[in-house]
């Protein structure tokens, strides 16, 4: 979890904990705030929302700020868990409907971007992928996330993003890390489907496309997948989250990853080289 957000979530809990210290009524103890607010709410639980250990939705910031006399205070509450929430996008949060509004949400940024600039360490770019390969990688995000299945709206929806590559004024910075050539999350056969549309898009006018192999020196590790929407914002992905950042710092600390490894890739012949190699080691009757 990012320092940034860890601290966001302390001052929430700050906040809470100045309310119950300065209720209306007199200073309540945590038990007798857990005991005012009801079913589902122990010490404990107060103690982990005052110590920025656990984060209340809506529904609870409501429901303390009610019951330390303070309902005017909900708003304000509110205001300060949406601005560290729209920073850290919890998988559990998003995809409570499923993964197609995930995807929609992402093509808005798609169109608003005119230089796109990609990392990904383990999968195909999202820009590349078949559609066999997207729905293999989203049932099993779903799978793990235990979310709701809308696989085939979620796969249309990021296919279609994919006409972007063929608008003129945009530019696509796409660069991969060897391994997700051979990344089984499909069988052999959708990969290598995968892997001859990776060749497909090489010399696009709008894509700069790159592969770093095994092989290249490292200047850096390999790190987790990101992507960054002109200079406005960088997604990092990670297990539990998506990080969406708009700081200039952390925007700048990004596109300086994305130049060190760019140091280490091949591109243009020597890339379909290192995607031809993989596509030798598949066996698509297997």
């Amino acid at each position: 979890m990012s320092t940034d957000y860890q601290q966001a979530r302390e001052a929430l809990g700050l906040r809470l904990r100045e309310l119950r210290l300065s209720c209306p009524e007199g200073r309540l103890t945590g038990a007798a705030l857990a005991e005012r607010l009801g079913e589902g709410w122990t010490k404990s639980k107060v103690s982990k929302l005052e110590n920025g250990r656990q984060t209340a939705d809506a529904s609870e910031l409501r429901a303390w700020a009610q019951a330390t006399g303070r309902p005017e205070m909900y708003d304000g509450l509110l205001a300060q868990l949406r601005g560290f929430e729209s920073r850290i996008r919890s998988w559990r949060r998003q995809l409570a409907s499923g993964h197609r509004p995930v995807q929609e949400a992402i093509t808005a940024e798609h169109d608003r971007t005119r230089v796109l600039t990609i990392w990904e360490n383990n999968l195909i770019p999202g820009m590349l992928q078949t559609a066999d390969y997207a729905r293999h990688v989203l049932t099993r995000h779903a799978n793990l996330m235990r979310s709701p299945r809308d696989t085939e709206e979620a796969v249309r929806a990021r296919v279609r993003r994919q006409d972007g590559l063929w608008k003129t004024g945009r530019t696509y910075r796409i660069l991969m890390w060897e391994a997700a050539c051979f990344a089984l999350v499909c069988p052999p056969a959708v990969l290598a489907a995968q892997l001859d549309r990776l060749t497909s898009v090489i010399g696009l006018d709008t894509v700069e496309f790159g592969v770093v192999p095994f092989s290249a020196p490292l200047k850096i590790y390999a790190g987790n997948s990101f992507w960054i929407y002109d200079d406005r914002r960088v997604v990092v992905e990670d297990w539990h989250a998506e990080l969406w950042l708009d700081d200039a710092d952390s925007i700048a600390t990004y596109q300086r990853v994305w130049d060190t490894l760019s140091e280490s890739a091949v591109y243009g012949v020597d890339a379909q080289n290192v995607i031809g190699r993989a596509r030798r080691a598949l066996n698509p009757r297997a």
